[in-house]
């Protein structure tokens, strides 16, 4: 197979299994509006997440298959409920800060938190990956990642772009302090139930 398929299957791939993201990025970039450094952040987090899901994936392809058993990735949904709840918790409790009319400036995102929900989201990308890599070899791997870690900054460029039309924009920056926690407890019940975490 050609590195020309490879990229095109590689492209094709990614947004099947990511395009997602662009939803909980945008209420990242929500969260962090008008802050410096939330880009950063932002960017940091999801290549520090994406990294993560991609070096699962190739080690279990490659027959590390203890590092990362199938029964555990269910429960990467525990990341994103928590995150949720903390979040659903800090709203409720600073819920008149929201309103001041002096306000300026986001909440700080921190890129731990990004990377975190990002890896979490992504259990389900490393059962679609492991074997696409266990058939392509180590050319095939090499393509694989490179193509991919390309995208994670297009797809944070289109979070943001998304988060930034001025009707989206107005909308994020009005129910973000609710969206923003019922995406990430949503996503995780989500990531719980269809993987049959505790039974479900």
């Amino acid at each position: 197979m050609d590195i020309t398929t490879w990229v095109l299957q590689a492209v094709g791939l990614f947004l099947a299994t990511n395009i997602d993201d662009i939803i909980v990025l945008s209420l990242f970039y929500a969260r962090g509006a008008g802050r410096r450094g939330t880009t950063a952040a932002i960017l940091a987090g999801q290549y520090l997440g994406f990294g993560a899901i991609l070096a699962a994936a190739v080690l279990v392809a490659l027959g590390a298959r203890t590092f990362l058993p199938e029964g555990v990735i269910p429960y990467f949904g525990l990341i994103p409920l928590v995150l949720g709840l903390l979040a659903a918790w800090r709203a409720w409790r600073h819920d008149d800060d929201d309103d001041d009319e002096g306000k300026v400036s986001g909440k700080s995102v921190s890129a731990l938190t990004v990377a975190a929900v990002t890896f979490a989201n992504g259990g389900d990308n490393i059962g679609v990956y492991v074997p696409v890599f266990a058939t392509v070899g180590p050319a095939g791997v090499v393509a694989y990642c490179v193509v991919f870690l390309a995208l994670v900054a297009v797809l944070v460029v289109a979070a943001r772009f998304v988060a930034t039309r001025k009707t989206v924009a107005e909308f994020l920056e009005r129910w973000e302090h609710v969206l923003f926690p019922l995406v990430l407890i949503g996503l995780g019940i989500v990531i719980l139930v269809e993987g049959g975490a505790f039974g479900l």
